[in-house]
């Protein structure tokens, strides 16, 4: 499979800018650029082999070529079956199980969400690295978002940084809520003495989470969550600092009777495709462990 190009079309109004200047404007990075210049790649114009400083005319047909990219050899492929709800040349959208690492920890070095793609793309012929936008807990299911290049997770991590990037997740939280919506706005920040566990902390990073009641059981709620920030754990620890934590989750006070893992589940990714240039939203059905709580 050949590597990452990209093609545009030279319109009189971009006439007169030189390569670098156009190419900047299309949000690549000096590093892809230089990732270009060093390793491989090409820019060509109109066929031709040229440089950052050439000037583009109007009607011209530039391309970029990026180079091969190698994953850290301290990553090993692996034949692991992957749920692949959408794929195209430059990401993926992967429904991903529990439990299932999205990166290797640092106890364990196989059967990551990372390992399973790298085994995939030495299946396809695919010379690059996991790059993973949108990261899951262990114990979470549901949705991640990947690219296959490291310039489109660059266009991607700085469309998640500017909350360009939406989840929305179901939850299954003990207790009975008493507002049918609700914003838990509090900051997170490391549990001290642990290098896991995340608390609310007056010195912890900005964090909040709106959600809502879908349904109303007789101890515990079926929860859509939409967090609009992204912090370690954030679900798991707001819903647990308001007195509903999680079922299934035990390191946050959750009870373990009904499900053996957090009840949390990454059921929709909306974002605007950073090549294609259109909005696209993905969905995912409950595990069979959830859709029990539905019973």
């Amino acid at each position: 499979m050949p590597n990452l190009s990209l093609k545009w079309e030279i319109l009189p109004e971009d006439e007169g800018k030189t390569v670098k200047k156009f190419l900047r404007e299309k949000k690549i990075s000096r590093a892809a650029l230089n990732a270009v210049k060093y390793r491989g790649g090409s820019i060509l114009v109109n066929g031709e082999k040229v440089n950052v400083r050439k000037v583009l005319k109007a009607g011209d047909l530039l391309q970029v070529l990026f180079p091969d990219e190698e994953a850290s050899e301290k990553l090993r492929p692996q034949d692991i079956p992957l749920n692949i709800l959408y794929e195209d040349e430059y990401l993926l959208v992967i429904d991903k199980p529990a439990p299932m690492d999205t990166i290797p920890p640092r106890n364990r070095r196989d059967g990551s969400l990372a390992n399973a793609l790298l085994g995939y793309y030495e299946k396809i012929g695919l010379k690059t690295a996991p790059h993973i936008v949108t990261r899951l807990d262990r114990n979470t299911s549901g949705l991640v978002l990947v690219a296959k290049y490291q310039h489109i997770h660059s266009l991607l991590a700085r469309a998640q940084r500017s909350g360009e990037i939406s989840r929305r997740y179901i939850a299954f939280c003990e207790g009975v809520f008493s507002d049918p919506e609700g914003v838990i706005e509090a900051p997170i920040g490391r549990k001290p003495g642990s290098i896991i566990e995340r608390t609310v902390s007056e010195n912890g990073r900005y964090a909040r989470t709106e959600y809502e009641v879908l349904k109303q059981y007789d101890t515990y709620a079926k929860i859509l969550v939409r967090p609009k920030t992204g912090r370690t754990h954030q679900i798991r620890v707001h819903f647990s600092h308001i007195g509903h934590p999680l079922l299934g989750d035990s390191l946050y006070g959750g009870n373990t009777a009904r499900i053996s893992r957090q009840a949390l589940h990454c059921r929709e990714i909306s974002f605007y495709h950073p090549i294609r240039e259109e909005p696209v939203t993905f969905v995912s059905e409950l595990p069979e462990d959830m859709q029990k709580l539905e019973q």
